[in-house]
């Protein structure tokens, strides 16, 4: 099916997503090239394309069983591939280029639910999970073929689908002799160690716990739903930690839990987030100190992860944040001080000359650029899969 792309070294593939903030769609367009065998990308542009606000909060209801009706998410799966296909298309002419210029897209998807622990009431093992984005309607509207629904064939192989970017990260970023960890903070955080000279095997990752999610939630509730984040970490950046709270919010299981594993808005969402403003009423705290100490949350569970599940592996020199949390300085302060003991380094993307807010849409543009050679692309290592699977569903753009 796709013999001319095998035969070229270049290709051009669009990735996209639009993760568990619900900010918007990232797009990116990569140059691959495989011409060392390796493949390696180039960005040649990246924009992100914001929802409206009444898609934002529809999609948001698609996130609780309770109004996630099967109607809602049809008519959201469709019309989140209109709103992808377009964004495409946008950043397409910004590279200067044109939809014929382009091999192949990649489309994450959003991402309404997730349950990678196996549920057995019948008798098997099944995990599940829902991406909506339709890749067919993205094939039509830009006539490229489209890779989408990645995670469902990890899943099937008994892996928890999560996390996915560390298969693009071991591809571009392993060194010979430094162990280096790499931390998206999206609205889950994510880390992935790749140690030391490491082979495919060797590389591991699993979810650390909240990101963004909760600093976000809490700033949104604070100021009456006007602010969907704390920018730049401000308001926390003028509060004081309470430590009673961190060591109530601490104590949830999940974060003694032995990779691989897999978390989001299920456990670490609205509900979540509401019990934590509920203990107002019992534990005064100001707005400032609340924030300060959800944030510090994030921090904590990322060095605790570290210390848990990494340490007695390898000890890592870096650890390089991407995703939106690299622009909060409180919290990528309270990185670097959680991590001082253990001599780790905290870099940005943006220290490496990378872009923390394309990573993640370049990944995808990886995994697609696989899975239409017939490449594996997922880590078993990583995912806790019991082999190698070829992630994603090909969606063909309608014959001229």
């Amino acid at each position: 099916m796709f013999e001319a792309l095998a035969a070229r070294k270049t290709h051009r593939v669009l990735g996209m997503i639009s993760g568990t903030s619900v900010d918007g769609v990232d797009a990116a367009l990569v140059e691959i090239d495989r011409a060392s065998g390796a493949p390696r990308a180039k960005l040649l542009a990246f924009e992100n394309t914001p929802f409206a606000q009444d898609v934002r909060e529809r999609i948001f209801e698609l996130f609780r069983p309770e109004t996630a009706t099967v109607d809602k998410i049809g008519y959201m799966n469709f019309l989140l591939g209109e709103i992808y296909a377009r964004a495409a298309i946008h950043v397409i002419r910004k590279a200067g280029l044109a939809p014929a210029d382009v091999d192949l897209i990649g489309s994450h998807g959003q991402t309404i639910w997730h349950e990678p622990e196996a549920q057995t009431q019948d008798g098997m093992p099944i995990r599940f999970t829902v991406q909506i984005g339709e890749g067919a309607v993205i094939a039509a509207r830009t006539g490229i073929p489209t890779v989408s629904d990645f995670r469902v064939a990890d899943m099937a192989m008994g892996g928890q689908g999560a996390p996915l970017v560390p298969f693009s990260e071991y591809l571009l970023y392993r060194r010979e002799s430094e162990s280096i960890l790499l931390q998206n903070i999206g609205g889950i955080g994510n880390m992935t160690v790749l140690p030391a000279g490491a082979s495919p095997q060797d590389v591991f990752a699993f979810d650390t716990g909240p990101g963004n999610m909760i600093i976000d939630a809490v700033a949104s509730a604070i100021s009456g739903g006007k602010l969907k984040c704390d920018l730049n970490g401000d308001i926390a950046a003028r509060g004081q930690v309470d430590a009673e709270l961190l060591a109530q919010l601490q104590k949830d299981e999940y974060y003694a839990q032995k990779p691989p594993k897999s978390t989001g808005r299920e456990r670490f969402g609205v509900q979540y987030a509401r019990r934590i403003l509920e203990t107002r009423a019992a534990h005064p705290v100001s707005d400032e100190d609340l924030l300060a100490t959800v944030t510090r949350l994030t921090a904590w569970s990322i060095a605790d992860a570290y210390r848990r599940f990494v340490l007695p592996v390898c000890a890592a020199s870096e650890l390089i944040v991407g995703g939106g949390g690299s622009y909060n300085r409180t919290l990528l302060r309270d990185l670097a001080e959680v991590f001082r003991p253990y001599g780790v380094v905290v870099r940005t993307q943006e220290d490496l000359g990378l872009n923390s807010d394309a990573k993640e849409a370049v990944a995808f543009a990886l995994l697609a650029d696989c899975c239409a050679l017939g490449e594996a692309n997922a880590l078993p290592s990583v995912t806790g899969a019991s082999a190698p699977s070829v992630m994603g569903k090909i969606s063909l753009p309608p014959r001229k």
